[in-house]
C-alpha cells in the first residue's frame, strides 16, 4: 500500500527462515531514498528591478543544475522571459506566472511537489514563501521547505526578533528600535539621539531608507517608508565605520565554513549594493578578521541556517568594537559576487545542502579535486564597482546613500589593488580610461556626500595635491586605499613628464598598475595603436592566470582566467582552435539579462556542435560567467585592447560579436582593421546599419520608405529642415543603445538644447534628424539570416503608439492586429534589407505603420532584447539557428510567424519607486530595468497576468477617474459602459 501524497508505504515482512521476499536490500535502499523529495518547486525572482537583478538568474539556474544531478524533478515559477533559467532544457517544467501567493498555490495544487526552495529568488520569492507558510498552504499540501527553515528566515528579516536572537548569544546589533507610526518614530529618535537612519522592514536594496539629522527630516522619511511597509526601523547612525561582509555556508550536520570575506571601500552609510567592494578584505588585521569570522560562524549556527548566508558588520576603525548590521539567510547580490570572486559555486552548494547532503561529500565542481568543505584562498585581488544610469532620469538626485539606485555591477581581477581598480573603472563605462584625474572638478562637498562620480573627484583631488589625511577626514575611506590611489595619480605625473620618450621600465610599470594602452596614449599624447605597437616590440604582453581556489598550492586546473602584467608565466597552454564569444558586459538600462540569455544560448549551441568556446565577460551576475558554460572563461574587459590580446594569445578561429548587444558591436571595426576574424555579418555591414546616415542613404537608393531625414552638421541647417517638414522631429546619434541622447524636439529651443547634448555622445559620428510620426503603430521584427537570406523571422506589435522606446513598450506576438497584406509587406522589406546588408546571423528591425504605409526606423545587426521572448513564445530557438548560420552550417528556412497557438505579451518592469523625483512619463530614451512575459489563449489574458507579474495590483470596484485627451476619452466610452454594467 502506498500513500498518495505522503512518503509512506507498507512492507510485508516475514520473520520465518524462508518464506517472504528475498530482495530485501533493494527494498530498504528504495525506502530510505523515498524520504528525499521527488519533485521540487523553485521560486524565481520575477522582472529585473533596481536592487534585484541578474544575480538571481545565476543562483536559480545553479539550483536547477544541482537538483538535476540528484535526479530530482524541478518545477520553476518565474515570469521573467529573458532569463536563462526559464529556457528549455533546464527545469523540467516552467510556469510564466506572477509570483503571488494565489498563483503559486495553483501551481502547487496542479504539480504536488514534495519540497520548495525559497532562497534562490531574492526578496520576492522569500516574501511570497513567508506568506504561503502563514496561510498554511505548505502544510495543507504537505510541501517541505528545503534548506533554511521559515522560522529562521522570519527571525533574520524581522528586526525586533533579530535583535533579540542576537542578544541571546551575547552579540551586539546596532542600537535601533522598530516602530509602526510617525509619532513613535520621533520618540525613538530622541531616545537614540540624532543623526539616525530610518528604513522599512522586509525590503530589498534599502527601499524607503535614508538618514535624518533632525525631526523634520525624519518626518518626511517616515511617511515615505510607511507607504511600503507597516514596520519602520530607526537605527543609530554609524556613518564612517567600516563595513565588512562574510559569506558563510553550513550543512544540516553543523559543518561550517566561511567562503569569502569582503570589505567595502566606502564606509557605512552607503548601501553595499552602491559601494565599491574589495575581496578579500585589505585593511583588517589578522585579529579583526578572525574575530569577525568566529562571530559569523556562531551566528549562522544559532539561527540554524542550512545553506548559504551573508552577514554584514559595522567595525569601528579606531577600536575593535563591532555591531552586526544584518543577516541575509538567502542568496544575495554579494553571494553571486563571492562565487565569481573565489571560484566556489555557492548557489550550487547551497542547493545540495538543502537536500540534507553533507558538505565534505560535495565536490567543488570548479576544481574537481577539492571538496566543498574547504575555504578558498585567493592569490589575487577583486574589485566590484556598481553601475548607475542616473543620467537617464532627469531630476533624480545624483547622491548615493542607504537606498539602492545602481542597475548593475562589474568585477575586475588583478594581482594588486591598483590594477583591479583601474580595470573595474573602465568596465563600468567604456568611455573612461581608468582612474582619470581630468574627468571631474575637485569638490569638497562631493567628497563628503558622495555621488556616483566620486572616484573621479578623488582622482582630481589627489592631482590637486590634497594629502591623504585630508581626504580621509572628508571621505572616511581607509588611508590604505587612498595611498594606493595616490600611487596611480603619481604615476600619471611620471608618464606625462616622460612624453614620447617613454622607457621600457616605465611602460612595464604602467601596465602593472593597470593602465590601459589608450590611457597611456592620452597621458603621453600618442595613439592607442602606437602604444600597442611599442608594447609588442618590447615583448610586454599580459600573462594568463587562473582562479583555482587554492592559490596555486595544489595542482588544480580551472577554466576561470584573467589577464595580468604582474606575473612571469602563463598558467595554461594555448592549443588554438577556440571560438570566442563576447558577452554583454555590465547590466545597464537597455542592456540586461536578455543579452546574457543570447550569449549562453550561443555557447550551448557551439558546444552541441562540439566546438571549443571562450567567453569574455566581466559581469558577476550572469550565467555566461559560470564556470561550466564554456571551455575557457576570461573575466576581462570588453575593449579592443583586451579582446585583441586574447585573440592573439589563443590563436582563435574567430570572434562572435553579435550575441552581446551593443557593446561588442562598438569594437567590431577596430578588430576588423587589425585583421581579426569576425564571424557572422561583416563589420562593414554592421557599420552600414549602425551609422544612421549610411543606412538611410542605402534605403533611399532601394526605394524603401522611411521618415524624412537629414544629416546634420550645423544648427542653422537643422532649424531650416525642421521648419520645412514641421515639428515634432527626432534627433538621434549613431551607435547608441537604449536611445541615449535621443530626443523629440517640439520647437527651435528644444532643438538647440538637444543638439548640445547629442554632440557629447559622439564627435566623429554625425547626427541624423528625422520627422517624428505621431499616433503611428510600431512593429518589431526579429530575424535570422544567412548570407542575406531569411532563415526565420518573428513579428511583434507594440501596444503603445510609436514614440515610446521599444525597450519600454508592451509587445505582443504573434501579431493580432496586422492583416495578411501588411505582413507580406513586412516580409518583403525585411528580406530586402537583409540582402542589402548581407546579414549572416541575428538582426532586428523596427518599422512604423501609418495609413497603410510601412516605414523603416532602424536596423540592428545583433540580437535584440526581444529575442528570448520570441524564441520562447514561438517555440523556436532563434539563437541556435543564428549560431549555426554564423559558423557556416547549412540551415533550412522555417515559417514560424503565426506561432503555435499561444499568445505572448511582454511587459516592462520599471523601478521608479527607487528613484525619488524621476519623471514617470515614457519617451524615446529607455527607462525600464527589466521585463516579464506571460502567455494565454488570447492577448487579454496574457496581458493581465503579465501586468500582475510586474507588481501591479488590480483595483477593486470603485470610482473611475478618466484623465487624458478628449480623443482618448471618446475611444474609452464603450469600455466604460461595459464597466458600469458590472
Amino acid at each position: 500500500i502506498i500513500h498518495k501524497t505522503k512518503p509512506y508505504f507498507s512492507v510485508q515482512f516475514h520473520p520465518e527462515h524462508s518464506a517472504g521476499p528475498e530482495d530485501l536490500e533493494l527494498l530498504f535502499d528504495a525506502f530510505l531514498a523515498a524520504v528525499r523529495p521527488r519533485k521540487v518547486l523553485i521560486l524565481g525572482s520575477g522582472g529585473l528591478s533596481i536592487g534585484q537583478a541578474g544575480e538571481f538568474d545565476y543562483s536559480g539556474s545553479q539550483a536547477i543544475k544541482a537538483m538535476k544531478e540528484e535526479k530530482i524533478q524541478t518545477v520553476l515559477i518565474n515570469p521573467n522571459i529573458a532569463t536563462v533559467q526559464t529556457s528549455k532544457g533546464l527545469a523540467d517544467k516552467c510556469y510564466f506566472l506572477p509570483l503571488t501567493a494565489e498563483y503559486v498555490e495553483q501551481v502547487i495544487t496542479a504539480e504536488r511537489p514534495n519540497g520548495v526552495l525559497l532562497t534562490f529568488g531574492g526578496q520576492t520569492a522569500l516574501n511570497c514563501g513567508v506568506e504561503l507558510e502563514r496561510n498554511g498552504v505548505f502544510a495543507k499540501y504537505n510541501v517541505r521547505v528545503l534548506g533554511t527553515p521559515i522560522q529562521s528566515i522570519i527571525e533574520t528579516e524581522d528586526r525586533k526578533l533579530f535583535a533579540e536572537r542576537v542578544h541571546e548569544i551575547g552579540e551586539q546589533v546596532a542600537p535601533s528600535e522598530a516602530v509602526n507610526s510617525v509619532e513613535e518614530a520621533l520618540k525613538a529618535a530622541e531616545r537614540l539621539g540624532y543623526p539616525v537612519m530610518a528604513r522599512a522592514a522586509f525590503s530589498l536594496g534599502g527601499l524607503g531608507s535614508g538618514f535624518a539629522n533632525n525631526e523634520s527630516e525624519l518626518k518626511t522619511l517616515a511617511h515615505q517608508a510607511l507607504a511600503y511597509s507597516n514596520q519602520l526601523i530607526i537605527d543609530k547612525s554609524l556613518k564612517g565605520w567600516k563595513e565588512v561582509e562574510y559569506e558563510v555556508v553550513r550543512d544540516a550536520y553543523d559543518n561550517c565554513i566561511t567562503v569569502c570575506n569582503m570589505e567595502n571601500l566606502d564606509p557605512l552609510g552607503i548601501h553595499t549594493g552602491e559601494s565599491i567592494v574589495v575581496a578579500p578584505s585589505q585593511t583588517l588585521s589578522n585579529r579583526e578578521y578572525n574575530m569577525l569570522r568566529t562571530t559569523a560562524i556562531k551566528i549562522i549556527r544559532h539561527f540554524g541556517v542550512i545553506g548559504e548566508c551573508n552577514i554584514q558588520y559595522a567595525l569601528n576603525p579606531s577600536s575593535e568594537q563591532y555591531y552586526i548590521i544584518e543577516v541575509n539567510a538567502r542568496l544575495s547580490r554579494s553571494s553571486a559576487l563571492a562565487s565569481k570572486a573565489t571560484g566556489y559555486p555557492l548557489a550550487y552548494v547551497a542547493a545540495k545542502l538543502a537536500l540534507g547532503i553533507q558538505l565534505p561529500s560535495i565536490r567543488n565542481s570548479v576544481t574537481g579535486v577539492t571538496t566543498a568543505c574547504f575555504e578558498p584562498s585567493l592569490d589575487y585581488c577583486v574589485v566590484k564597482i556598481p553601475r548607475w544610469d542616473l543620467a537617464k532620469f532627469v531630476r533624480v538626485s545624483k547622491n548615493i546613500g542607504s537606498s539602492m539606485k545602481s542597475v548593475g555591477e562589474v568585477m575586475a581581477i588583478g594581482r594588486n589593488f591598483e590594477e583591479a581598480l583601474q580595470k573595474a573603472l573602465r568596465m563600468v563605462d567604456g568611455n573612461v580610461n581608468g582612474f582619470d584625474p581630468y574627468l571631474q572638478p575637485v569638490d569638497n562637498a562631493e567628497l563628503n556626500a558622495p555621488t556616483d562620480k566620486r572616484p573621479f573627484v578623488l582622482a582630481a583631488a589627489l592631482k590637486a595635491h590634497y594629502c591623504v589625511t585630508e581626504l580621509h577626514r572628508l571621505t572616511k575611506i581607509d588611508p590604505w586605499f587612498l595611498n594606493k590611489m595616490k600611487h596611480i595619480i603619481d604615476f600619471y605625473g611620471i608618464l606625462e613628464a616622460a612624453g614620447n620618450k617613454l622607457s621600457a621600465e616605465q611602460l612595464m610599470e604602467a601596465k602593472r598598475l593597470g593602465f590601459a594602452d589608450k590611457q597611456i596614449a592620452s597621458a603621453i599624447k600618442s595613439t592607442e595603436l602606437a602604444v600597442r605597437k611599442q608594447r609588442q616590440e618590447l615583448k610586454i604582453v599580459p600573462y594568463v592566470k587562473q582562479i583555482d581556489t587554492v592559490a596555486g598550492e595544489w595542482p588544480a586546473s580551472t577554466n576561470y582566467l584573467y589577464l595580468t602584467y604582474n606575473a612571469c608565466d602563463h598558467d595554461i597552454d594555448f592549443p588554438g582552435g577556440f571560438t570566442i564569444v563576447v558577452g554583454s558586459g555590465v547590466y545597464r538600462i537597455g542592456s540586461s539579462v536578455e543579452f546574457d540569455w543570447c550569449a549562453v544560448g550561443c555557447l550551448r549551441e557551439l558546444r552541441n556542435l562540439s566546438k571549443s568556446t571562450i567567453m569574455i565577460n566581466y559581469n558577476p551576475e550572469t550565467v555566461s560567467t559560470d564556470y561550466d558554460m564554456c571551455d575557457r572563461l576570461y573575466f576581462e574587459e570588453i575593449s579592443f585592447e583586451i579582446v585583441m590580446d586574447i585573440y592573439e594569445l589563443e590563436h582563435s578561429d574567430g570572434i562572435i560579436l553579435s550575441m552581446g548587444g551593443q557593446l561588442p558591436n562598438n569594437i567590431a571595426m577596430d578588430l576588423h582593421r587589425q585583421q581579426a576574424k569576425v564571424l557572422g555579418t561583416s563589420p562593414e555591414s554592421i557599420d552600414s546599419a549602425e551609422n544612421r546616415f549610411k543606412f538611410s542613404r542605402m534605403l533611399d537608393r532601394k526605394g524603401i520608405l522611411q521618415p524624412r531625414w537629414k544629416e546634420l552638421t550645423n544648427l542653422q541647417g537643422a532649424i531650416e529642415f525642421c521648419e520645412e517638414v514641421g515639428y515634432p522631429c527626432l534627433v538621434r546619434p549613431s551607435y547608441v543603445l537604449s536611445g541615449a541622447a535621443m530626443n523629440v524636439a517640439y520647437s527651435n529651443q528644444d532643438l538647440e538644447a538637444y543638439l548640445n547634448a547629442a554632440s557629447l555622445v559622439s564627435k566623429e559620428h554625425p547626427v541624423v534628424i528625422s520627422k517624428f510620426l505621431t499616433e503611428a503603430k510600431e512593429i518589431d521584427v526579429d530575424a535570422v539570416a544567412s548570407d542575406g537570406e531569411i532563415l526565420c523571422m518573428a513579428v511583434s506589435e507594440h501596444v503603445e503608439n510609436a514614440g515610446v522606446h521599444s525597450g519600454d513598450a508592451t509587445l505582443v506576438t504573434p501579431p493580432q492586429d496586422l492583416n495578411a497584406e501588411t505582413l507580406d509587406n513586412i516580409k518583403r522589406i525585411v528580406t530586402e534589407v537583409a540582402g542589402l546588408l548581407d546579414v549572416t546571423g541575428p538582426f532586428n528591425m523596427q518599422l512604423i505603420a501609418k495609413n497603410n504605409e510601412l516605414k523603416v526606423i532602424e536596423c540592428n545587426v545583433r540580437v535584440s532584447r526581444s529575442f528570448p521572448f520570441v524564441s520562447k513564445t514561438l517555440d523556436h530557438d532563434f539563437v541556435a539557428t543564428a549560431t549555426r548560420a554564423i559558423i557556416g552550417l547549412p540551415v533550412e528556412p522555417v515559417e514560424i510567424l503565426h506561432g503555435v497557438g499561444k499568445v505572448g505579451v511582454k511587459v516592462p518592469q520599471f523601478s521608479f519607486s527607487r528613484l525619488a523625483g524621476a519623471d514617470v512619463q515614457l519617451g524615446v530614451e529607455m527607462a525600464s530595468t527589466g521585463e516579464v512575459a506571460c502567455f494565454g489563449d488570447n492577448r487579454y489574458e496574457a496581458y493581465l497576468k503579465a501586468m500582475m507579474s510586474t507588481g501591479f495590483q488590480i483595483p477593486k470596484k470603485a470610482i473611475l477617474l478618466s484623465i487624458g485627451s478628449f480623443k482618448h476619452k471618446m475611444e474609452l466610452l464603450s469600455s466604460i459602459r461595459d464597466l458600469a454594467k458590472m
